[in-house]
């Protein structure tokens, strides 16, 4: 899809579809009472012969429409006038393109930006309109023999501005066209079967993205390596399978100062996570291949960085591994030396990102970073502490998680701080290691993230838990591309 922003007047312009807005009341957004205004009051004409009420999911297609210039008018109901919020504003954009199925239209002039929300302004309601009709129409069927028929004849979009908010305009084009790109790497590499997307597969995406511009390279971390490197909890994980573990660095470097630390964000990339020895229960094992969305996520993000070309230094690793059972599968019992000298205790083999996280967590601090922010389908308990609509937000760094918390709120990419403080350090003591992997049945997400914090002394340090968030379940099965919005938000704030 291709979007543009134009300043023209609306009565003249020649298209296959105007789109504007009516409220629950019949009031017009202030593009459509002008264009009713300037063509006969045509559409509160047939707003009246159709009775049309304007609430949120109902529209009203007209067309053939007498001395007019465009083919198509399109009425979307926008709900109650002064009420919409950024998530009713998205359903109103679904409902648009889902009408748009249904007509021929190859272009569209979409006159919603005047619609207000809550205390947005042009720049967010055209970038939540452009990744929402990425999102819309996002589809994973690279495995069936027949693919779903194209009913979308639409291929681009003009959004109304004014003239003062053109500028704007084209910059929530160009932002959201890169976090969209983005969105889509995450989700597609995460939908990918664990067949296909194996540790090695992983790494070699790594490489296809560093190679498509200059701004980046890609080192891969072997398991030789990761031996010498003493990784040994992050080997522990990978003995089970026959996939070989692979940790991919990609290091994108734009900052004005070549030395100046880099941002690191460190994705737990489990291409299939069956539990280990403690292996998971038979139902919905499948999506276990979610279990890589850590990694999807740093990887649809350094996508958009590099679409973006923010004057950054940003390194993305994805921690790529496999948790099988198997007769050389490390066993709950066990006790393994990390690779910042810690010993850590086995109470689950299921606990698996930890183990892998930590070792990545002090591989980075050769970087000398700025900040490091993991990011890992961690635990199930996050999903009982917030459901699937915010992902869990843990650090120990107040300033971090602030500025992680305004990323949220900002791309509606939700995330909701979880507290990290020392008592919960107590559940993860063991009697013969120095650490325990696992901190007993209450406030596992936050035990989880407490366990990570012994690895991020030396850095200030966050912690996203996108267990509930990186997919969906049931018929609308799939990755959801989560948190890439809010990571790329968070870096475009970073720019000074």
């Amino acid at each position: 899809m291709k979007y543009n922003a134009k300043n023209t007047h609306l009565s003249d312009l020649s298209t296959s579809c105007l789109i504007f807005g009516i409220y629950e009341n019949g009031t017009l957004s202030p593009s459509a009472v002008k264009f009713d205004q300037e063509n006969q009051h045509i559409l509160s004409t047939m707003i009246a012969k159709e009775k049309m009420a304007g609430k949120i999911g109902r529209y009203l297609l007209l067309s053939h429409l007498p001395h007019l210039k465009a083919e198509r008018i399109l009425l979307i109901g926008c709900g109650k006038e002064g009420e919409l919020s950024p998530i009713q504003y998205k359903k109103i954009v679904k409902t648009a393109i889902e009408a748009l199925k249904n007509t021929n239209a190859t272009e569209a002039l979409y006159c919603l930006n005047d619609i207000k929300i809550n205390d947005r302004n042009h720049y967010w309601n055209i970038r939540f309109a452009i990744e929402t009709i990425a999102d819309s129409l996002y589809k994973f069927e690279d495995f069936k023999s027949q693919k779903s028929p194209n009913t979308l004849a639409l291929q681009q979009i003009d959004f109304y501005v004014t003239e003062e908010d053109l500028a704007q305009a084209q910059q929530a084009i160009i932002h959201a066209n890169a976090i969209a790109s983005g969105i889509e790497y995450a989700k597609h590499v995460a939908n990918c079967p664990p067949n296909i997307c194996n540790p090695a597969y992983l790494s070699e995406q790594a490489k296809n993205l560093a190679n498509s511009t200059a701004l980046m390279q890609t080192t891969i971390i072997d398991e030789a390596e990761m031996a010498r490197l003493g990784m040994n909890a992050y080997l522990a994980v990978s003995r089970g399978s026959s996939n070989p573990a692979f940790m991919s660095v990609i290091e994108y470097k734009n900052h004005p100062n070549p030395n100046t630390p880099p941002i690191v964000l460190v994705g737990k990339g489990l291409t299939f996570d069956a539990g280990g020895i403690s292996l998971k229960p038979a139902a919905e094992m499948d999506e276990m291949k979610y279990d890589m969305c850590g990694a999807a996520t740093v990887y649809g993000a350094m996508k958009a960085l590099a679409e973006l070309e923010l004057p950054l230094n940003v390194i993305g690793v994805l921690a790529g591994c496999e948790n099988l059972p198997g007769g050389n599968a490390y066993r709950p019992g066990d006790i393994l030396t990390t690779m910042k000298g810690l010993t850590v205790e086995v109470l689950n083999t299921d606990a698996e990102g930890r183990l892998v996280l930590c070792d990545a967590l002090t591989y980075v601090e050769r970087f000398n970073p700025e900040l490091v922010i993991d990011v890992a389908t961690l635990t199930g308990a996050c999903v009982v502490a917030l459901g699937q609509h915010n992902s869990g937000l843990m650090s120990s760094h107040d300033e971090l998680a602030k500025a992680l918390e305004k990323a949220a709120e900002q791309s509606t990419d939700k995330a909701w701080r979880l507290p990290l403080s020392e008592e919960y350090q107590e559940q993860l003591k063991s009697n013969f290691a120095d650490l325990a992997n696992i901190g007993g049945r209450w406030g596992g997400a936050i035990t989880a993230g407490a366990f990570l914090s012994n690895f991020t002394s030396n850095y200030p340090w966050a912690h996203l838990d996108i267990a509930g968030t990186a997919w969906l379940q049931g018929a609308a099965k799939g990755a959801t591309g989560r948190p890439v919005s809010l990571l790329v938000q968070f870096l475009l704030n970073q720019v000074k």
